[in-house]
Formats: structure tokens, C-alpha cells, sequence
């Protein structure tokens, strides 16, 4: 099948990011070390711009306070929690700040905002990047952000499905076990990602955790077809899943045998956060197994037309 198609499903960070861009990869994902000065940033875009052979996604993590990839450029902003307790006109305020800025710097995709609901206090990977532990505080924190970028252009994407705000691990060094039942992740997790796809919203990361209500064998959500399945065929979202970081220990599987399960299970893109070896070999174990694999084929033609779909929508075309 064609290759571009495959690379458009990946989303990498800087590094050894040439054969991959001639190839057609869908989109970069930039961190502090890019960002020690503006100009480095539209340094590195124009060389990628020109070299891209379908237009780019450009993106960043940029939630405000403890996720901010601009930290030195400028002092940080208020984390999500704190944004929203100044209120709503606060919120729009910081925002917008936000939304100018990423529009300056030519980025188009921001990973943000979070709609976990932080109901364990001793979360040590959410905390205060949630709006609230209160799922309509988080509903109502998710409108003002979503509609802000979306304003500017910027694409948001929520994270992390199906909600990461109960857990007691950092999926960043292990995969966190949330066994909640799927009522109680309904009533609580789930409903600002349902509220969010009633709203509007057109791209959800997928989370690095094991939830037993969606399956009792050790899984992630973001490699497990059931909680896709769900995403898609329960809650009816239409947009883009996205995975978060494949580098994360949450992922304990070699890296293309993690992407071809994710991609079977209904996953549409994935992040890496380098552009190596690594990274650039789960690419090419995906078009290998493609050469064999019809459902494979099936499954990235179709996650082709939702990333096209995507890009046009938001005028992200060359």
C-alpha cells in the first residue's frame, strides 16, 4: 500500500526526522529543548515545512503551569486547577494568552486541555493539570479552552480516554491499574469525554492505563479494543484518536508490535517523543505487517481519511 499513508498516522519529535518527513509523516511534536528562543522554533518549522511532503501537524504540549513547553520563552502560566479557580473570565484570559502565542509560533495542534477529573489526591502525574475533581467544573473548564483555540485555529485535543484522574501511578514509569467498574468511570471519568464529543471536538488521546472494566488481561486503554470500541460505538466520537507517548513505560511491548495493536484495536495516530531508531522502526514493522495484514490495510486507509478529514477541516494543507 502507499507508505505516506502509514507515516501520516505518526506524529514524532525532533531527531533523525529527514526520510521520515520525505515520506510524508503526519506531524512533529516539539518540547522545551526546541523552544530555548522563538527563533529556533521557526528555524526548525521552516526546515521541516520544507521538507514535508504532506503538510504537518505542528504541536506541543501546552496545558499552562506544570506542562509548558514555552517555559523559556516566558515566565509560566497558572496550571489548569489554578487558571479555573480565578473563574471563567480568568480561564478565557490565560487562554487566549495561550492561543496568541501557539498562533505566533505557526503551531497548530495543542495536546490540551485535560478533562481527567483528579479524584485521588495522591495522583502524582495529574493533580493540579486538572480543571477540578468535580466532572461538570472540568465539562464547564473544557468548553471555555476548546472554544478559545479552536478560534485561533488550533486544533484541541483532549486527553487522556478515559480518564486518567483516579490513578495512583504515573503511566510515564509504569502502566497504572484503575478498577473502577464502568459505571462508576461513567458517572465520574467518562462524562466530560462524552460531554466533549457532544460539543464538537475533533481529536482524544488515548490513556496509558489498565482499566478492568474494559479488560481483565493486563492492557493499556490506548492498545485495547474494547475501550476503543467504546470511544467509537458507545460515546459515537467521529474524530481522530491519537495515542499519548509511545516512549512511556506504560507501553511494555516492543514498539511495532505495540503500534500494529493499537492500530487493530482502533487507534488513528500515535506520539513519539524522538525521532530515532526506535520510533522510525515501528514505522517500518507497520508496513511490513500491512504487506500481509488486509484488516491492518483496512484499518490505516481508514485512519488515512479521518487525518486528511482533519487537516482540511482546520486549513492545514500545502
Amino acid at each position: 500500500m502507499d507508505t505516506k499513508k502509514i507515516y501520516q498516522m505518526f506524529i514524532l519529535g525532533t531527531g533523525n526526522l529527514d526520510e521520515a518527513l520525505k515520506n510524508g509523516l503526519g506531524g512533529v511534536i516539539f518540547f522545551s529543548k526546541d523552544i530555548d528562543t522563538e527563533e529556533h522554533l521557526k528555524h526548525l518549522e521552516d526546515e521541516i515545512l520544507a521538507k514535508d511532503l504532506i503538510y504537518p501537524f505542528l504541536s506541543i504540549d501546552e496545558e499552562g503551569g506544570r506542562v509548558e513547553r514555552t517555559e523559556h520563552i516566558h515566565e509560566r502560566r497558572l496550571s489548569a486547577k489554578y487558571a479555573y479557580e480565578k473563574g471563567d473570565e480568568y480561564l478565557k484570559w490565560q487562554t487566549r494568552d495561550i492561543a496568541q502565542e501557539l498562533k505566533d509560533l505557526n503551531l497548530n495542534l495543542n495536546f490540551a486541555p485535560c478533562v481527567d477529573v483528579n479524584t485521588n489526591p495522591d495522583n502524582p502525574i495529574i493533580g493540579e493539570r486538572a480543571f477540578s475533581n468535580n466532572p461538570d467544573d472540568v465539562i464547564n473548564g473544557m468548553k471555555i479552552v476548546s472554544d478559545i483555540y479552536k478560534e485561533y485555529r488550533i486544533i484541541p485535543c483532549i486527553k487522556h480516554y478515559p480518564g486518567h484522574g483516579d490513578a495512583n501511578a504515573d503511566s510515564h514509569k509504569t502502566l497504572p491499574d484503575i478498577s473502577l467498574t464502568l459505571k462508576e468511570m461513567e458517572t465520574c471519568h467518562i462524562k466530560p469525554f462524552k460531554a466533549a464529543i457532544e460539543y464538537g471536538i475533533d481529536m482524544i488521546m488515548a490513556a496509558h492505563l489498565h482499566c478492568t472494566c474494559f479488560d481483565k488481561e493486563i492492557i493499556p486503554t490506548s492498545l485495547s479494543k474494547n475501550a476503543l470500541d467504546y470511544l467509537r460505538n458507545q460515546l459515537n466520537f467521529k474524530g481522530v484518536i491519537i495515542s499519548d507517548d509511545m516512549e512511556m513505560k506504560g507501553i511494555q511491548l516492543e514498539a511495532g508490535e505495540a503500534c500494529i495493536k493499537g492500530i487493530l484495536a482502533g487507534l488513528n495516530m500515535f506520539i513519539y517523543r524522538e525521532a530515532n531508531d526506535k520510533s522510525l522502526g515501528a514505522i517500518e514493522s507497520v508496513i511490513k505487517e500491512a504487506e500481509k495484514n488486509q484488516e491492518l490495510r483496512e484499518k490505516i486507509e481508514y485512519s488515512y481519511s479521518k487525518i486528511l478529514d482533519l487537516k482540511q477541516k482546520y486549513k492545514i494543507i500545502k
